[in-house]
């Protein structure tokens, strides 16, 4: 029986690195040590390491990943963190954010960044994850640490992730492509690829782009 896919999206067989090309050549091939940042409205900033998110219980959870351009890899199996425990049991106690700290810029060691409403982070579903299919995440997925939103397009899933900021307003996001490309909010039920375009309109806009920016982002790794 064919799986049911949100609106608009396909199935793929592989699971490429992918993303807005000019991010391909930041590519970096060595493994880094685990370091999160949490700035913006706290109180007391913090730099959380592996050690710190090892208190913390282990998710192992079965989740597909929807491409904004209208790609998806399904049964992907992610291991990790919620987020939500990273935020309830470390960072609200020990950074404690502003009551009204409810935008989260998610930002990556090679310059991508996304934002999300914290009630979004706090789902069930959405992890730091360092471990993919079994296998501690790769350099072209996203290691050591990144985020799964699994709910979202991926591109809200920040590979690399490296500092989390809580703030009162967006005033201090800056997209990383065109306004338009971009959601606030980013849900696949939805079909929000965008917050000024009809989702089933960037379908068809997307579509001719997925094959040349894979294979982009292989060149890249070699």
């Amino acid at each position: 029986m064919q799986k049911m896919l949100p609106p608009g999206q396909f199935e793929i067989e592989d699971f490429p690195r992918f993303g807005l090309t000019k991010y391909a050549d930041r590519y970096k091939a060595e493994r880094e040590p685990l370091s999160l940042r949490i700035r913006g409205d706290v109180d007391t900033p913090l730099t959380l390491d592996a050690e710190n998110l090892a208190s913390l219980p282990r998710v192992t959870q079965v989740s597909d990943f929807h491409c904004v351009t209208s790609w998806s890899k399904c049964g992907l199996e992610w291991r990790g963190y919620r987020f939500r425990d990273v935020y309830e049991k470390i960072i609200k106690p020990d950074a404690k954010p502003h009551a009204d700290a409810t935008f989260v810029i998610l930002k990556s060691t090679d310059g991508y960044r996304a934002i999300l409403p914290l009630e979004d982070l706090l789902g069930d579903d959405v992890l730091l994850a360092d471990t993919l299919d079994g296998e501690a995440l790769c350099a072209a997925h996203g290691a050591p640490l990144r985020l799964l939103a699994p709910a979202h397009y991926g591109s809200k899933s920040v590979k690399h992730i490296t500092t989390v900021e809580f703030w009162s307003d967006d005033s201090k996001y800056v997209a990383p492509a065109f306004k338009f490309m971009g959601h606030p909010r980013g849900r696949v039920a939805y079909e929000e690829r965008s917050g000024s375009v009809p989702g089933w309109i960037l379908r068809y806009l997307y579509r001719p782009l997925i094959k040349p920016t894979i294979r982009l982002f292989k060149r890249t790794m070699k």
